[in-house]
């Protein structure tokens, strides 16, 4: 497979891309490429200009089939999946532990200045996020001989994190401390770690085994991240307090049912209470709009030169309507339900910040068509065939090679 890139990246069209991205190119169309040839020619492009890319498509299934093709021409630790389940009611109600490891994942490595590829479905942009200075105040670091200061103040910021006190770890997510020791659990580990203080001082790091409690691998020093998706300060919270009190004041003035005026002033008023308490709650995730000043998506975590590439736009763009709609539709009925109040953006709009931020972007599409609100200074065809089967027919396969030779087709086995 390296060795199919490698070849790739000295094809004539592919340095014509990477040039003009490099010259500063904002928009190219890139028409003909269509299965695995998609990852092998953004790979390439990946390689020739060293920039960072994120690949956008239509859903998740897609992104997980792309994930696999790049792994083939790519390392691992150069490629990321950023999941994310189509709909956001279904994302709420039964989020996947791994999936939320995974997203977790990416944005720590984004705060770290990842500079590979990371793959998302549209779903994914569209995702509202903490900021990305807040992400990287959450980024502890524990190394052996430092001195952590006092207990309760590490533990507090780790629940901050997301983290729950136990009295015994058993699950990524918990935390718990005994005399002077703490075991914690990240999700981004296979194991829990265990930190040994002598008074205030770290003076052991090892993972430890569940089952058994016993110490494993020692280490020098670890990196503690989030656990959950919205970090949320003091701040934070006594905004959205605020909010969520003034828009359900609007929203009640609004409903006509008494019956769901009481359901909504029963509902939102036991979540204002847990805000006031900086406490948490079932679909917090609803209300991203009001605890930050402003609004950020995976976007907001990207570099300023990293490269979109939209796998096949009208499509991602249909995708993309059609969430609005499914999302409305369900703001609608948490509405009637007693569960929600007006005014509140669950997700955002995706292609307004992509042209805000005029990342440069590649539009790949199987045929040659004008997608609007597009305006590709650059428009390439490559042309690209499946592979036959020979099913073991090696004369056959002698005599096609004999012919692509003629052709002077490079062949790469």
């Amino acid at each position: 497979m390296k060795g199919l890139q490698q070849h790739f990246r000295t094809n004539e069209e592919i340095q014509a891309i990477a040039s003009m991205i490099e010259a500063g190119v904002r928009e190219q169309l890139i028409t003909g490429l269509t299965g695995s040839a998609r990852a092998l020619f953004v790979s390439s492009l990946y390689s020739e200009t060293a920039r960072p890319l994120l690949v956008v498509t239509h859903n998740l299934y897609q992104a997980q089939k792309l994930y696999e093709d790049f792994i083939e021409f790519l390392n691992e630790d150069q490629v990321l999946l950023y999941p994310v389940n189509e709909l956001i009611s279904a994302e709420i109600a039964i989020a996947s532990p791994e999936m939320k490891a995974q997203r977790i994942e990416v944005l720590n490595r984004l705060v770290q200045s990842f500079n590979g590829i990371v793959i998302a479905p549209i779903a994914g942009l569209r995702r509202q996020l903490p900021p990305k200075h807040v992400w990287e105040l959450h980024q502890i670091e524990l190394k052996t001989g430092a001195d952590i200061g006092e207990t309760t103040e590490l533990i507090e910021k780790l629940v901050t994190m997301g983290f729950q006190r136990v009295d015994m770890v058993s699950s990524p997510g918990e935390v718990s401390v005994r005399g002077g020791i703490i075991d914690l659990y990240p999700l981004t580990v296979s194991d829990p770690i265990r930190i040994e203080l002598f008074d205030t001082e770290i003076e052991s790091i090892r993972s430890f085994q569940i089952e058994t409690q016993r110490s494993a691998e020692e280490m020098d020093s670890v990196l503690i991240t989030p656990v959950q998706e919205v970090l949320l300060r003091n701040v934070d919270y006594k905004r959205a307090e605020e909010q969520l009190r003034e828009r359900l004041s609007a929203t009640l003035k609004k409903v006509k049912s008494n019956e769901t005026k009481e359901k909504l002033t029963q509902n939102v008023s036991f979540e204002i209470s847990q805000l006031k308490q900086l406490g948490s709650f079932q679909g917090m995730y609803k209300y991203m709009s009001l605890y930050y000043e402003d609004e950020y998506s995976l976007l907001s975590y990207l570099s300023e030169n990293t490269c979109i590439v939209f796998d096949e736009l009208s499509r991602i763009k249909e995708t993309a309507d059609h969430l609005d709609q499914e999302e409305a539709q369900w703001s609608t009925a948490l509405l009637e339900q007693g569960e929600m109040v007006h005014d509140v953006r669950m997700s955002l709009p995706v292609f307004e910040e992509i042209r805000q931020k005029r990342f440069s972007s590649i539009y790949l599409s199987l045929f040659l068509k004008h997608v609007p609100s597009t305006n590709p200074e650059n428009v390439l065809s490559i042309t690209c065939k499946s592979m036959q089967e020979f099913h073991g027919q090696l004369s056959l396969l002698k005599s096609e090679v004999g012919r692509w030779q003629k052709q002077k087709q490079a062949i790469v086995f």
